[in-house]
């Protein structure tokens, strides 16, 4: 059962595009509304992990993989637009915490729809329920236990890369540090987003 909570922890905490935006997230102060975002990250693995620990994965085949996952790759790519446009509106009162931050990107919403349409989140998953659940014989209630538990450690994920966007926006004092920060990470997510769709088209024609 260890191995079930150290495949979790390596998949869900390496760097990915809902890490990604709660990081910047962290960095431009969004912090109430990033919470959201990691309760909505949370929940929509919740419901992954019941729908597929009952079921099993025969419902996910590689039609329904490749559309949930360029759907996925666009709606990143959605939002890496907005932090490069955001990062275009920060001024110098961001140093002295008069700006608004643009919250459009996170809250429950995004995070629940974000993870949902995460073709990392089935990575993650598909593995535990359909080889590591059988093998542990973890069935029944169980299920449910072992997936409130996995989620929780899906909401700490986002929360701690948060955490880490916080600590790093207070050692940054000047607005283009700021500015070039968000276009890095809108090119990441970028870049994120690209080689998912490309890696679900190679997997389709190959």
């Amino acid at each position: 059962m260890v191995e079930i909570l150290l495949y979790a922890f390596g998949i869900m905490y390496t760097p990915g595009p809902v890490n990604l935006l709660s990081l910047n997230a962290g960095i431009n102060g969004e912090i109430r509304n990033t919470l959201r975002f990691c309760i909505g990250v949370a929940c929509a693995m919740l419901i992954l992990f019941l729908l597929f620990g009952y079921t099993g994965a025969w419902l996910i085949t590689p039609d329904s993989q490749l559309v949930i996952g360029l759907l996925g790759s666009c709606y990143i790519a959605y939002l890496a637009y907005k932090i490069a446009r955001g990062s275009q509106q920060i001024t110098d009162e961001i140093g002295a915490d008069k700006v608004q931050p643009d919250t459009s990107r996170t809250g429950f919403r995004s995070g629940l729809m974000l993870q949902l349409l995460n073709p990392k989140a089935f990575i993650a998953i598909l593995p535990i329920v359909t080889v590591q659940f059988p093998a542990a014989h973890i069935t029944g209630v169980s299920i449910l236990l072992w997936s409130l538990l996995l989620a929780g450690l899906a909401f700490g994920a986002p929360g701690s890369y948060l955490f880490m966007g916080v600590r790093l926006r207070k050692l940054i004092s000047q607005p283009r540090y700021f500015r070039l920060l968000n276009n890095a990470m809108a090119l990441l997510l970028l870049y994120v987003a690209i080689e998912l769709a490309l890696n679900q088209l190679l997997d389709v024609t190959a």
